[in-house]
């Protein structure tokens, strides 16, 4: 006794501090035994170190003579107590984790994963302690607490994914103000500070100015991205990746199903009429915008928030997630290109390729990397067939125009219609020629779009004009013919003048077929009034090959030819004008130009005839009859000429 005390001076003898340490366990045995959970195998593991603590009080009471001994005894027992101490700080820390375990995550999370860790720290504690009775039992109940607790974790994260993945009302979408902008790689505070796991290669989706609508509550966003790192960690990324896959995959496809977005195949489209096309051409255009500025780029900035730090492949993710969404949005596009073609469809499919390439570079940002490939090769391939389908549709209206057989019949050899319907097409299109030199770049990049558009117009312009030739063989009067080429191929002129086609034919092609006017109304002149005007000449007036005296009143048979010249011309012009007063120039400057062109050749030939053998005839009883139009009144009557109308003569 007396070399146990001169050994450990100022503390409290052995047997004592047995004695407390065995009233320690027993009161926590007591207070484990009446806890739920793994209480028994606690129990029974304290049941055992009570029992060493016993076997060694009962050692130490024989008193050694040896110092020595009891100095070795000394060591084993302060060894056993420490031992003791640290079992009995492992059991309360299990117990109290299991409290809180038992709890669940969903009140505090934090608290709730720390428990956690802290039973695994216990788990481990107990796994290097193999040597003690009953561990394994006890192990295995804080093996199957963890494992409860994974599943709670993946009910957690399940929950929180369905719950606050709802959709964007379209409302909010339709009312965003603002599309957002794209940054270069290394813009970490754009980029939201991400980890750098999804590798993206040239450029990476930014944070906006203006922010995309929240996907998910930013309140939630921490809850979510603690439990993914749980379950990655725990080895649950399988169902981590399809809890939220299926979640935001069902979220995005509702948002664009409530928007108005459609699956639709293209037998649906040619079932349509054109002014319902025209509609739904206008909403799908707009649907694209708010998926690629809105709800795409904001579906890859959750993606990257929630697994934010984590290995996890998010870009696998959320290309599954976007993948049905993107296709059902392309549908009626793609439906719509691969529809039948028409000429009135062609400005309806240069409005959907001009949004799906102003769209192109966000597609390559959204879908750049490798799981998105079927996505971005989807997007891509329609942009080319619907480039493909516009080519072949100008193909199509240069053989409609060059076939047309329409029997739309222009009595008064105007302006066709299908010369009207042609040139007011070709002035459509340089309402579209940004896209138009986009759309020839997809096949010969790098070439000089301005020809390839002007070789289109030259191919249009040149079936126009070799259809309105086959036309204007019906007519039998040649000199409506004549008018019918000059009106039609005049306004083709004019109306390439006063537009933007000027830039692209060129000066060579308005000249050349300027002439084309020029000799349809030289042609016109000369069938319409040669013979008129060959009847007021002097030398058809002496057609016998006799010289006329310088007083034809002493001859007879040459004032009866005089007075047979008059009444032909009075016949003849009276003729003219009755019917082509009918004639219809609608062009003003082309009009007052050929009344011109006649006026020039016809008056001064009637004023000459007149003059030089109107004293013939004046005397005559009827002389109203042979002098039936004066000067002015045949002057008159040409500017009533081609006015479409019938005239009072």
């Amino acid at each position: 006794m007396d070399g146990w005390s001169s050994g450990r001076t100022g503390t409290a003898e052995p047997p004592e501090m047995m004695e407390a340490l065995v009233q320690r366990v027993r009161k926590l045995r007591a207070s484990i035994e009446s806890s739920e959970g793994y209480a028994e195998s606690t129990a029974a593991v304290l049941g055992s170190y009570e029992q060493r603590l016993s076997d060694i009080d009962a050692a130490m009471r024989p008193i050694q003579v040896s110092r020595q001994a009891a100095q070795r005894a000394h060591d084993n027992i302060d060894r056993a107590i420490r031992a003791a101490n640290d079992i009995l700080a492992q059991v309360v820390t299990a117990r109290e984790a299991e409290a809180t375990i038992l709890k669940g995550p969903h009140e505090d999370l934090e608290s709730y994963l720390k428990a956690v860790d802290r039973l695994k720290e216990v788990a481990g504690f107990f796994t290097l302690k193999d040597n003690f009775n009953n561990c394994e039992r006890f192990l295995n109940d804080i093996n199957i607490l963890l494992s409860k607790s994974s599943l709670m974790i993946e009910e957690e994260f399940k929950n929180l994914m369905i719950t606050h993945s709802t959709p964007v009302e379209p409302d909010l979408l339709l009312g965003w103000p603002s599309k957002p902008k794209w940054a270069i790689d290394g813009d970490t505070e754009a980029s939201g500070g991400n980890s750098g796991d999804s590798k993206h290669p040239s450029k990476s989706l930014a944070t906006t100015i203006d922010r995309t609508p929240a996907m998910i509550l930013p309140r939630i966003l921490p809850l979510l991205n603690a439990l993914a790192q749980r379950l990655v960690q725990d080895g649950n990324q399988q169902s981590c990746y399809r809890i939220y896959r299926d979640a935001r995959r069902s979220a995005l496809e509702l948002s664009l199903r409530k928007l108005g977005v459609e699956k639709l195949s293209k037998d649906d489209v040619e079932r349509m009429k054109l002014d319902a096309l025209e509609a739904k051409i206008g909403k799908c255009t707009q649907f694209m915008r708010i998926a690629m500025r809105l709800l795409l780029p904001g579906e890859r900035k959750l993606c990257d928030e929630v697994f934010d730090g984590i290995s996890f492949n998010k870009d696998q993710c959320f290309a599954e997630l976007a993948g049905t969404g993107v296709l059902t949005l392309l549908s009626f596009a793609d439906a719509f290109a691969k529809s039948k073609r028409s000429p009135e469809k062609l400005f309806l499919l240069l409005d959907i390729y001009e949004v799906m390439h102003e769209f192109g570079s966000e597609v390559e940002v959204i879908f750049q990397d490798s799981f998105c490939s079927e996505i971005r090769g989807a997007a891509l391939g329609l942009l080319k067939l619907l480039a493909q389908t516009a080519q072949e549709t100008f193909v199509d209206f240069e053989e409609i125009i060059e076939k047309d057989t329409s029997k739309t019949n222009v009595h008064d050899g105007t302006v066709h219609p299908l010369t009207i319907y042609a040139i007011d097409y070709v002035k459509c299109l340089f309402d579209y020629q940004s896209t138009l030199k986009l759309l020839f770049q997809e096949f010969e990049t790098g070439s000089d779009t301005e020809f390839q558009l002007g070789v289109v117009l030259i191919k249009i312009m040149q079936a126009l004009q070799n259809n309105l030739d086959g036309k204007s063989k019906q007519y039998k009067d040649p000199a409506l013919m004549c008018i019918f080429l000059a009106n039609n191929v005049h306004y083709m002129v004019t109306s390439v003048r006063r537009s933007e086609a000027k830039n692209i034919l060129g000066d060579y092609w308005i000249q050349r077929h300027r002439r084309i006017v020029q000799q349809n109304a030289n042609q016109y002149k000369r069938v319409a009034w040669g013979k008129v005007v060959q009847t007021l000449s002097v030398q058809g007036a002496s057609s016998t090959g006799m010289s006329i005296p310088s007083d034809l009143s002493s001859s007879g048979v040459s004032r009866a030819m005089i007075k047979e010249r008059f009444k032909s011309f009075n016949m003849q012009f009276g003729e003219l004008h009755a019917k082509q007063s009918l004639w219809t120039i609608p062009d003003q400057e082309l009009r007052e130009t050929l009344r011109l062109a006649i006026a020039e050749v016809l008056l001064p030939a009637y004023r000459s005839f007149v003059k030089r053998f109107g004293n013939l005839v004046e005397n005559e009883k009827k002389p109203h009859k042979y002098l039936k139009y004066s000067l002015e009144g045949v002057d008159q009557l040409l500017g009533e000429f081609f006015e479409g109308q019938q005239s009072g003569e």
